[in-house]
């Protein structure tokens, strides 16, 4: 193998603007940091030492981007085993900050940051607000969760950073969101798109006009969301809405944005996070094949991910709104959200893309997966916009049931649900509900 060098501090600078730059000299600049990183995580983190070993492979061997394939995976099975501090890449005396799943399905995955992880995690936040036309001076009504998700707290940083006004309120308490936006007239709000959709709902419900507001952008993420939804928000809202993509264990919100000029989905921040597509066999896709989105972060000092198997899926498109970085198309679903039906894949956002064409639907659904026998039942309880006869309910329904067997090949039951009867989002909102292990 080869001798391994002395592990750098920190990340090689960018030696142009990587908003800019062009495709060949952000490669390099990738080259560069991706060898940093591999080098970094092989001879600080136990687990990739292991892995590395046992692949064949050392740090001295990435001569290449595409080299990147020879690196063994990152699932978060191998975060939840190192809990909670196992895939910390710096003595703890050098992290300034530490974030945590919810833990819901297991152990959380615990993730680590020094001081210059938070600098640069600031940076990308205030360039994904500027893509999304946010300026300076703005004020942000930041309803993203605070505490352990980093959704909170990393998004306001970067709002700081861009030089605009925090309105640091974290979730819940919606009737009190309504009083504020009302209050402090903020220009943009950062949540969940179901969240937002809960604020609309309680404008509506307090007899109040929700595009009246001085909102002017929507940058929401942390959930799948369709250009369905996108369009119910913006058109209730009055407002421009965009996706910004991240997950904690890449570094949280900001590792991708959409451009409100283009709206085409969300360009990757390639000068600091390598994007791969894998099919179901693990192999690399090309750029515009469907699969499983991959990363490897290259900027990473406290908590270096190799190869990370994210569950998203989509595929690596051309940059538009800034060229040298590519997009990924709008993530709508994850391979374990995905619903197995009597043999047909099925993902809760193509029940929601489907409702949100039929007049008199709402985006307030949930799917209850049952079992009769031995066969599996999927019902999806959704309410109706408020008003409507029965009859014209019931119709809506059947048009549901019929166009989800026309598209994607199986039946479903539908049940027409009470106005204001399914639990509204308050953060990242529950679709599914499996209770074929209770019967």
């Amino acid at each position: 193998m080869t001798d391994i060098l002395p592990v750098r501090v920190a990340p090689p600078a960018a030696s142009a603007d990587p908003e800019t730059m062009d495709r060949a000299s952000l490669q390099a600049l990738q080259l560069e940091r991706l060898q940093w990183t591999v080098r970094h995580a092989y001879e600080n983190v136990p687990l990739y030492r292991a892995k590395f070993d046992a692949a064949g492979i050392a740090p001295g061997d990435i001569r290449s981007l595409a080299d990147v394939e020879r690196l063994p995976f990152t699932t978060k099975e191998d975060l939840r085993g190192a809990y909670p501090f196992g895939m910390f890449a710096v003595p703890m005396d050098e992290v300034r900050r530490i974030h945590a799943s919810s833990g819901t399905t297991g152990r959380p995955t615990v993730v680590g940051y020094t001081q210059g992880d938070l600098d640069r995690w600031a940076e990308l936040i205030a360039r994904s607000l500027r893509a999304a036309g946010v300026q300076p001076g703005w004020k942000v009504h930041n309803a993203y969760g605070y505490g352990l998700f980093t959704g909170g707290l990393g998004a306001h940083a970067g709002i700081e950073r861009l030089g605009c006004v925090v309105i640091p309120v974290s979730g819940g308490q919606t009737a009190r969101q309504v009083q504020l936006i009302r209050d402090f007239e903020p220009d943009v709000i950062m949540c969940t798109p179901s969240y937002l959709l809960t604020i609309a709902d309680a404008f509506e419900e307090q007899g109040l006009d929700a595009r009246a507001t001085s909102l002017k952008v929507a940058i929401c993420g942390a959930e799948p969301w369709t250009n369905e939804m996108r369009r119910e928000l913006e058109r209730r809202m009055d407002l421009k809405a965009v996706d910004i993509y991240g997950l904690s264990e890449v570094m949280g919100p900001g590792v991708g944005q959409e451009a409100v000029a283009t709206q085409d989905g969300p360009h990757i921040w390639e000068d600091h996070f390598l994007p791969e597509v894998i099919d179901d066999d693990l192999q690399h896709v090309a750029d515009g094949e469907r699969g499983e989105l991959v990363f490897t972060t290259l900027t990473k000092e406290a908590f270096p991910v190799i190869r990370y198997r994210t569950r998203d899926l989509t595929r690596l498109m051309p940059g538009s709104a800034f060229p040298a970085m590519r997009r990924i198309e709008k993530i709508t679903g994850r391979n374990d959200d995905m619903i197995i039906l009597r043999g047909v894949n099925l993902f809760p956002t193509q029940i929601e893309e489907i409702a949100l064409e039929i007049e008199h639907l709402t985006p307030h659904f949930v799917l209850e997966l049952t079992k009769r026998g031995r066969m599996d039942e999927l019902t999806v309880k959704i309410e109706c916009t408020p008003g409507i006869e029965r009859a014209t309910s019931e119709a809506a329904a059947q048009i549901l049931q019929a166009r989800v067997k026309e598209r994607i090949g199986t039946t479903i039951g539908v049940e027409i649900v009470p106005t204001g009867s399914l639990p509204r989002s308050e953060g990242k909102y529950k679709r599914v509900y499996d209770l074929r292990a209770r019967e």
